[in-house]
């Protein structure tokens, strides 16, 4: 081959990857424009950007309040010792201590459904913190594992009602928040039903109707 044929053929080969080099810079790197689209499927439509201006206001601001009586997501609720868990009482957040909801046996029976859901995998179904996650991780031993919280210990057990409800919705340390899996109805339910654990855990004989100690104390 003539050295001349070969290097016109290097020169072209040369040149066709050109277009695949811009073509390579063009999808990696910054525009200010966008792409050419044959479908614009509303992907380039307008909005107002927040901390920007804009002249259609007439205060010339983007971001614009929220109307009068709008309510935030999640935050329906009149009742802040229902949907929190707490009160601010001269700026102190302070836990209610009484349920805010009628405890019965069908809310203690929903709550234990909830809790054995959502909480006994760590906290174990008595509440004692040696649930099967709990159990897989300490025999792993790798010393990263934080031991969930024995719900029936005496620490919990003097904690108010809306504390538990408040560690269910927003977590506590290493335990994270339920709040989007579980509504405020159910978190009530499985406090509930919390409190019965911790009733049962460490009631005594005297907590036991007098009519029913004999079939208790009864010797075989």
């Amino acid at each position: 081959m003539p050295r001349i044929i070969f290097y016109i053929l290097l020169v072209l080969v040369a040149l066709s990857l050109i277009p695949l080099g811009l073509i390579y810079k063009s999808s990696h790197s910054r525009k200010s424009t966008t792409r050419i689209q044959v479908v614009y499927d509303m992907d380039q439509q307008y909005k107002a950007k927040s901390q920007t201006t804009n002249e259609f206001f007439a205060d010339g601001v983007s971001m614009r309040k929220a109307p009068q009586g709008a309510v935030a997501r999640g935050h329906l609720y009149a009742d802040d010792s229902f949907a929190l868990g707490f009160n601010k009482v001269d700026g102190d957040t302070v836990f209610v201590n009484e349920f805010p909801v009628q405890v019965t046996a069908d809310l203690v029976s929903r709550g234990r459904d909830r809790f054995d859901i959502f909480c006994a995998t760590c906290h174990g179904l008595s509440g004692n913190g040696n649930g099967p996650v709990h159990v897989r991780a300490a025999s792993l031993g790798e010393g990263t594992w934080t031991p969930p919280t024995d719900l029936t210990s005496q620490t919990v057990v003097e904690r108010p009602a809306g504390h538990i409800y408040n560690t269910i919705k927003n977590g506590i340390r290493n335990m994270p928040a339920y709040g989007s899996q579980i509504d405020v109805e159910d978190r009530w339910a499985i406090t509930a039903y919390v409190r019965a654990l911790q009733l049962s855990r460490n009631a005594t004989i005297e907590d036991i109707p007098e009519s029913d100690r004999a079939a208790l104390t009864k010797q075989d």
